[in-house]
């Protein structure tokens, strides 16, 4: 995780993003310590990396790399207001003793657009993520890759219209929950095809950043006004739990933009 020391909404790279609009980065630290606090409250281990000026959307973790079995696939993003970040998270892989490093050839928004399930890695396009960096990936991490378009601009990361509840095992497949109209005609029957007794999420679970939740199996962290939604995981028998992200959302982020989850194999 990264704080949002230096968080500001400074230029507009998705539909979320205002500049005329206030933004207090006091509140935006105040509410990304509850989420990592909660995270260390749940149980989990959290690092983190020290934010740089002139990057605020470098509190958006989850684009920072993909980490498959200790294997890590850096970043390469489109904006070019957040290419520098790129390196920054490069050297910190590298300082904490990770050997098998490879950046990306193509454009790859990395965690924002690749969904690890335990036995695939979904991932997604059609704003972000170029389509040829799927193959790249598959290539790098060795790991079977599912390519999915995403259709609407607001959901423009794979992270925003669908995350993993609970990753497959050896007996069970994985379980997700997601946002269907956030994904083309095609990209749908696939997803039906291989997550039948998923959770669909509504356009009211979209527009509150409930799909980019973060799931370690049991505890889902959501954002505080995805009810909803947690009401239907609750059924399933997950435990929502839920965090203030509003001040993060105005930049186009929640939980999981926060958030790279590190499986170190």
């Amino acid at each position: 995780m990264c704080s949002p020391r230096h968080f500001a909404v400074d230029y507009v790279i998705n539909p979320w993003m205002d500049p005329t609009q206030p933004v207090s980065a006091d509140v935006a630290v105040a509410q990304w310590t509850e989420l990592r606090d909660t995270y260390r409250r749940l149980g989990h281990t959290v690092e983190e990396i020290e934010p740089q000026p002139g990057l605020p959307d470098m509190v958006f973790a989850a684009n920072s790399g993909t980490v498959v079995d200790g294997r890590v696939l850096g970043s390469r993003f489109r904006a070019p207001q957040r290419a520098a970040e790129a390196e920054h998270f490069r050297r910190w892989f590298v300082e904490h003793g990770y050997r098998d490093i490879t950046m990306p050839e193509k454009v790859n928004e990395a965690e924002g657009d690749f969904a690890w399930t335990g036995a695939l890695l979904l991932a997604g396009t059609g704003f972000r993520t170029d389509p040829a960096a799927h193959a790249e990936a598959q290539e790098v991490l060795g790991v079977p890759v599912v390519s999915l378009q995403l259709v609407d601009p607001h959901y423009y990361h794979l992270d925003t219209a669908l995350f993993v509840l609970a990753e497959a095992t050896d007996t069970t497949r994985a379980q997700i929950v997601y946002y269907p109209e956030a994904f083309s005609a095609g990209s749908r029957r696939v997803l039906e095809r291989l997550f039948p007794d998923a959770v669909l999420a509504t356009r009211e679970d979209a527009e509150c950043f409930g799909l980019n939740g973060v799931s370690d199996g049991r505890n889902v962290v959501l954002p505080a006004e995805a009810t909803r939604l947690g009401e239907l995981l609750a059924e399933r028998g997950y435990e929502p739990v839920y965090v203030d992200i509003s001040e993060l959302r105005k930049a186009g982020g929640g939980p999981k933009c926060c958030t790279l989850e590190i499986r170190k194999g």
